[in-house]
């Protein structure tokens, strides 16, 4: 699964690099806000807010802004974020998965479609592409904060194939795990159970199939996912573009 494990090595290094960190923020902030509106504000009994807590520790938000981020969202006149998905293909074929949370699907989906438009790109109809991507939960995890539990890596191997690691694997001092989408909550009860914090955990949507492109090409489509990406209601964005090495050297 290396490509995949190149994948997520680019969105660690790109979200380590990232300038605009007020934009990782408030990512989280939202995921904060739709895992208290859904299950409360104690993230003993939220899952989904305790994995948004550890994926804000991760991002390195301070302490008292996640736990402002808590409190507002519990307030009754706090905004209601919708999950809504957008598939559509961009320059060259290359298919791309666009996951958001808006409180405002009519201006969410039109500046997505602008976004398109001026970059040769095209909106596709709901479930069009999904066939392209597998939904797979993606564990990202420092080899030094295994360690410093007092894991070798067999051993760790061991308990995260019990909880249904597909694969694991150990590159540039990061433990990337991939489950199946409906393994992704016993990986995260497993780790918890072994006292090992994830830097990142999230559902991701992998690609089966890559379109190779040139340099050139591929910039253009990275441009049109920068774009994307940019834009306030955006989460993910997906794409299955391949990335060489040539290509991950110009990142």
């Amino acid at each position: 699964m290396s490509g995949h494990s190149k994948w997520s090595t680019i969105k660690r290094k790109k979200g380590a690099l990232d300038a605009k960190r007020s934009k990782i923020f408030s990512r989280v902030i939202k995921e904060i806000s739709v895992a208290v509106k859904e299950g409360g504000n104690d993230p003993d009994g939220n899952p989904r807010l305790r994995l948004a807590i550890a994926n804000a520790k991760g991002s390195n938000m301070p302490k008292d802004t996640i736990q402002r981020a808590i409190s507002k969202a519990g307030d009754k006149n706090a905004a209601d974020f919708q999950e809504v998905t957008y598939e559509a293909y961009g320059n060259y074929g290359v298919a791309m998965y666009i996951e958001c949370l808006t409180d405002n699907t009519q201006r969410t989906v039109a500046n997505i479609r602008s976004y398109l438009n001026k970059h040769e790109g095209k909106l596709e109809t709901k479930g069009s592409l999904s066939f392209l991507f597998d939904r797979k939960g993606v564990f990202t995890i420092p080899a030094k904060t295994v360690e410093e539990k007092g894991y070798n890596e067999d051993d760790f191997l061991m308990e995260v194939i019990d909880a249904g690691a597909e694969e694991a694997e150990n590159e540039e001092g990061f433990y990337t795990i991939y489950t199946a989408m409906e393994d992704f909550g016993n990986m995260v009860k497993k780790l918890e159970e072994i006292g090992i914090e994830a830097e990142n955990a999230e559902l991701q949507r992998i690609p089966g199939t890559t379109v190779k492109l040139d340099k050139d090409q591929a910039q253009k489509v990275l441009k049109l996912v920068d774009v994307i990406e940019e834009d306030e209601d955006v989460q993910n964005v997906f794409h299955n573009l391949e990335m060489t090495d040539e290509i991950m050297d110009e990142m």
